[in-house]
């Protein structure tokens, strides 16, 4: 598991207010019910606060999974 990995899972898990082990690569909005549309701003804030990146709005509501946050993250990193 990668340490990005291990972080969305925390932010998530904090965030949502759920246990990490819930969390997995099937994980979405759909099936996690804390996740509504104001969790999921606070999702994203805390992401780019944590890891100092900005978003795009285009982005967002496309971030509607436990994988897709982790590959934007991935993905703005490396573009550092």
């Amino acid at each position: 598991m990668t340490d990005i990995v291990k972080t969305v899972k925390s932010i998530m898990s904090e965030v949502l207010e759920i246990n990490e082990s819930q969390i997995n690569s099937d994980s979405n909005s759909k099936n996690i019910e804390s996740w509504d549309s104001l969790n999921h701003m606070n999702l994203i804030v805390s992401l780019e606060e944590n890891y100092d990146v900005e978003i795009d709005e285009e982005d967002i509501p496309k971030l509607m999974s436990f994988q897709s946050l982790v590959e934007i993250i991935e993905k703005l990193k490396n573009e550092l």
